[in-house]
Order: structure tokens, then sequence, then C-alpha cells
């Protein structure tokens, strides 16, 4: 087991390394090792991270296209247009045909 003190980056061998990645146990210098959420890891194992965390949201939203309430919503309201049409409807019709005439006005 190496100390961190004579360790080299994993990636630029030249380079004295100044963390460690948790994930992986390497060793790696200022510019090869970054912060993220709160703690140091590697290039590598944040793309592992990431990778594995879209799979799972990728894999829980396949059927994020069918919402029932919004549907359910939409069809609420087709219905209330619809009746409120209708009446409308009905009022219009159940006027007599002399108020369309003008000889009710006559009168």
């Amino acid at each position: 087991m190496s100390s961190l003190s004579q360790a080299t980056c994993r990636i630029h061998f030249d380079r004295p390394a100044s963390a460690r990645c948790p994930g992986c146990r390497q060793f790696y210098c200022p510019e090869c090792i970054t912060e993220h959420d709160g703690r140091l890891t590697c290039a590598a194992c944040l793309k592992t991270a990431r990778a594995s965390l879209t799979g799972l949201e990728t894999r829980s939203t396949k059927l994020s296209w069918f919402q029932p309430v919004p549907i359910f919503h939409f069809l609420i309201g087709l219905v209330m247009v619809w009746a409120i049409f209708h009446f409308i409807a009905q009022t219009l019709t159940s006027i007599p045909d002399e108020f369309h005439d003008g000889t009710i006005w006559l009168e």
C-alpha cells in the first residue's frame, strides 16, 4: 500500500498525486480529480456513476408518456365544453320563430 506522498498520477506519470479516488482507489493529480456531490472522484468513476443514474432514470420513465391524470382532465374538459355548447344550442332552439321574424317586436 503506497502513501499519497510517494504516489504519482495514474494518467500523468511525471506529476505527483494530490488525491485518491474513493471509487477506484487510484491516485490522481489536481487536474485529473474533481469534486462531485461533496467528494473527490476521478472522471472514470464519475462517468460510471452518471451512466448508472441515467440508466435508472430511463428505465423508470419508459411509460412517462402515459399519464392517466392529464388524460382524465382532458376528457372531463371535453365533456364540459360539449355540455356547454349543447345547452346553448338547446336554449337557442327553444326561442320562438316569431322572435327571428321580427313579428314579436311589432306587438
